[in-house]
């Protein structure tokens, strides 16, 4: 289901083609109260795990939808709440004790696989083996452990997608480096280092210019070249300073003036200059090295030396600069390419939802069958448990168990199977025979995950059973809506009202 908008938001009505839930959802605007915090609950899924957004809507739309029949039967919404809550707890209780298994993060195939079942709705299907290796790559680079333990991955950071329109999806690539769209300062400089020194520097290569307006009062002629001989002496200090340290390559956050680009040429030093701040932050943590704040400070032991080779290539009409084959680098970029724009966008969202899956099965290893399996086993563990349950709690219990079914159900629709007959048979197998079975997304059959190797992770399915239930709790907790901007017919009807009077012909005033 791939949907193209013509997006409000975008001023020049540029279109969305997508079928990620919350990249949809973000463009669509809503007034309602209740969809707003429907709409919310896709982008918080979207930041906290980046995949199952549109599982969360449909499975809190369902679960509003099995409260309502009790509503209208007067069962107060705080019974109701009290019975999701507890089906909340047992149902996360029984996915990590019952449903999963842990899983081996060194072992490439099997992460490769868990990364196959995102990507299996999406666009990229046909170039599943590609996107599968540069998700799990890139989530490797970035991955750092610490001595006490802690584990920092941080995709939004380190991992850049760079989008190149041109070339066909085959050619996208992870670079063991990175790369960003900038040329050379001076068409005299390099474009071309092996094992190149690099010196990362956010301060400026040219004259301190005074922050307010500055008078200077000359006497006589010659004060004035004093005055341009200090600038220049000046900006020669500072690119002594670098040269001392024998670089091949500067890189500056900020501008590099003419001058300081002629020092930098005789010394047969390249400079890029304007580089972005996130950017100099991956370069230094691919090339090691440090950003130096001053010039005068610089010291061996800034200098980034593990950069294999430098190199300036021209796409289309752009330069862009690569420092790749880094030995040890911790931050990477990945070069997308592809026809158009609209399909880049549409890649970078799907590699987006590849690498959140392998930082998640990083961060928590373990793993649930996927294809609404999982879904339909706990539905049917909680049916079990809800007999036990005392009191009228038990019907909402079951009623949530039931809405869970949705997700395996709204997967038949997708391949226009038969959704009755088809569900009545997963539910026959999950309660014969384990609890691995779940819908084939192609064709509709019904299939053991086990062998199908579809698998999804438990911190997006645990997270998206949160998300979903708590909302719908939170949507069950309100009595009504009291709005404060009147309704569009009642405006309507009071102009109607005031033409209607300014029409009536008024009686001739007498002299």
């Amino acid at each position: 289901a791939v949907v193209s908008t013509q997006s409000t938001g975008d001023p020049m009505g540029g279109i969305v083609m997508t079928n990620d839930g919350n990249a949809i959802l973000r463009e669509i605007q809503v007034q309602h109260p209740a969809a707003k915090s429907m709409i919310e609950i896709s982008r918080t899924q979207d930041e906290e795990v980046g995949d199952g957004t549109t599982s969360v809507i449909i499975l809190a739309g369902e679960l509003l939808k099995v409260a309502e029949p009790f509503l209208v039967e007067n069962m107060h919404p705080t019974v109701i709440i009290a019975a999701y809550r507890q089906a909340l707890e047992d149902a996360i209780d029984m996915m990590r004790n019952e449903v999963a298994k842990s899983v081996d993060t060194s072992d490439r195939d099997e992460m490769i696989k868990i990364i196959k079942s995102s990507l299996g709705t999406k666009f990229m299907k046909g170039w599943n083996d590609l996107a599968c290796g540069i998700a799990l790559d890139a989530v490797k680079c970035v991955h750092l452990e610490d001595k006490g333990g802690y584990k920092e991955i941080d995709i939004k950071r380190y991992a850049k997608v760079e989008k190149v329109p041109g070339g066909s999806i085959e050619m996208s690539e992870i670079l063991d480096g990175v790369m960003f769209n900038k040329d050379v300062t001076h068409t005299g400089m390099k474009r071309r280092i092996e094992n190149p020194r690099i010196v990362m520097l956010d301060c400026n290569l040219e004259y301190k210019k005074g922050e307010s307006q500055t008078n200077l009062e000359f006497m006589q002629e010659t004060d004035f070249r004093k005055i341009l001989q200090l600038e220049e002496n000046y900006i020669k200090g500072i690119c002594d300073d670098i040269i001392a340290l024998k670089p091949d390559l500067v890189l500056s956050e900020k501008g590099v003036s003419d001058l300081a680009q002629h020092f930098l040429l005789k010394a047969g030093i390249s400079a890029i200059r304007r580089l972005r701040k996130s950017d100099m932050n991956r370069v230094a943590r691919a090339v090691g090295g440090q950003i130096v704040h001053r010039t005068e400070e610089l010291k061996e032991s800034d200098v980034g030396t593990e950069c294999g080779l430098f190199e300036i290539k021209k796409f289309g009409d752009e330069y862009f600069t690569f420092l790749t084959k880094c030995k040890n680098p911790k931050a990477c970029t990945i070069l997308l390419r592809g026809a158009s724009k609209d399909v880049l966008m549409e890649v970078e969202r799907n590699l987006q939802d590849a690498m959140n899956v392998a930082r998640n099965v990083m961060m928590d290893p373990y793993l649930v069958p996927g294809g609404g399996a999982v879904e339909a086993a706990i539905a049917h563990r909680l049916i079990e448990k809800s007999k036990a349950i005392q009191g009228v709690g038990q019907w909402p219990y079951r009623a949530l168990a039931e809405a869970l079914k949705i997700i395996p159900k709204t997967l038949m629709q997708n391949c226009g199977v038969n959704t009755i007959r088809t569900m009545t048979n997963l539910t026959a197998k999950h309660a014969t025979s384990g609890s691995t079975w779940g819908v084939d997304g192609e064709t509709g059959n019904i299939v053991d995950m086990e062998e199908f190797g579809v698998w999804d992770t438990l911190q997006v399915k645990s997270q998206v059973l949160k998300t979903a239930i708590e909302t719908a709790i939170l949507l069950l907790r309100i009595d009504d809506i009291v709005s404060g901007v009147k309704k569009q017919s009642d405006i309507e009807a009071e102009k109607m009202a005031g033409k209607f009077q300014s029409q009536q012909p008024q009686e001739p005033q007498e002299e």
